[in-house]
């Protein structure tokens, strides 16, 4: 195995490297992982101790002289190949990977474009809050529900701060510091302690309207909703409007449209009743107005709110509200086209 090694370290110090194919040859023959150092490296192991003394010191010797030929002769040879190659300028470039909005921000802007047509400014407010601005104020009892800690997460031990459950609480720090006529929509991200399922997620997207000027009937709130669903589903859209509850509003209502998967026929999307439920609306309370310091006997308004997740998934036919949140590429590839 000394004969062998010495050979190849005679071969060494005479080796000339010309040209970037020697230097290819010389990296297989030596320095590869298949090559002279290695293999006798791997027959060094195998010899008894008397003899690894001995010949271990012109092993490495040998080891020494290939990775200095390596080294000072790489970095010129591959420099001078990747200089001297001819670019084809003809060649098609790669794709380039073009990425989409994420379907609840597609449905979040055409939401906000219909309505901003029609004179709504955007509003917004912290996602952290206190008592007073997301129940109190909102005429909320102490006893209600909503209070329960099966639907609110608290900050604190102190109950008066809280992730906020509705964007409603803009509308009051709205109404606190703006005077009439108001005219806005807060659209903003809510929080709620709910089972995680297809249906339902702790944190989801909303949109409130609220309009108070004087003489605001409900018959402006009816053709505002009406605007608003044609726009977003099409010209054949119908709406109605069922007697419902809400602390803050009085009197209250839930809008349905007329579903657009089948036209009104009766599907699975619509229950088979041919109607879809949106949203929530209603005038708003005059112990709301008169809270936040608005004389409820010269002032009247609406409001409204609906669930950016749920007309998302009636828009494309999204049947898992958890698909919005998991971030899986597939999915939102399916966007790219969507304007």
């Amino acid at each position: 195995m000394l004969e062998d090694i010495q050979k190849h370290i005679n071969i060494l110090e005479s080796l000339q490297i010309r040209s970037a194919d020697d230097l290819e040859k010389f990296r297989i023959e030596y320095v590869s992982k298949n090559g002279v150092v290695n293999r006798l490296f791997q027959e060094f192991k195998s010899l008894p101790p008397e003899q690894k003394r001995i010949i271990g010191k012109y092993l490495n010797d040998l080891k020494q002289k290939a990775e200095k030929i390596w080294k000072e002769n790489k970095d010129k040879f591959v420099f001078s190949t990747q200089e001297n190659k001819i670019v084809d300028l003809t060649c098609p470039p790669a794709p380039l990977m073009l990425g989409s909005h994420h379907p609840v921000s597609i449905v979040r802007k055409e939401i906000i474009e219909i309505f901003t047509r029609i004179g709504y400014v955007v509003s917004d407010g912290p996602e952290i809050e206190d008592d007073w601005h997301v129940f109190t104020a909102l005429n909320f009892p102490l006893e209600h529900p909503a209070r329960d800690m099966q639907d609110t997460f608290f900050i604190t031990r102190n109950p008066d701060i809280l992730l906020r459950t509705h964007t409603s609480s803009v509308q009051i720090r709205v109404m606190e510091t703006q005077k009439p006529p108001i005219r806005i929509i807060i659209p903003g991200r809510v929080y709620r302690n709910e089972t995680i399922s297809a249906r339902s997620h702790c944190f989801f997207h909303q949109i409130e309207g609220l309009y108070i000027d004087k003489k605001v009937s409900f018959a402006d709130l009816k053709q505002n909703l009406l605007y608003f669903s044609q726009e977003l589903f099409g010209k054949e859209t119908k709406i109605r409007l069922r007697p419902s509850y809400f602390p803050f509003t009085e009197p209250s209502a839930e809008m349905d449209v007329s579903c657009m998967i089948c036209n009104g026929e009766g599907c699975p999307i619509c229950k088979y009743s041919g109607w879809v439920e949106i949203l929530g609306c209603g005038m708003v309370d005059p112990n709301v107005l008169e809270n936040c310091k608005i004389n409820s006997k010269i002032y009247s308004g609406f409001a409204f709110g609906l669930g950016i997740e749920r007309i998302t998934n009636l828009k494309f036919r999204i049947k898992d509200i958890r698909l919005f949140f998991e971030n899986d590429l597939r999915f939102l590839q399916q966007f790219i086209s969507v304007i």
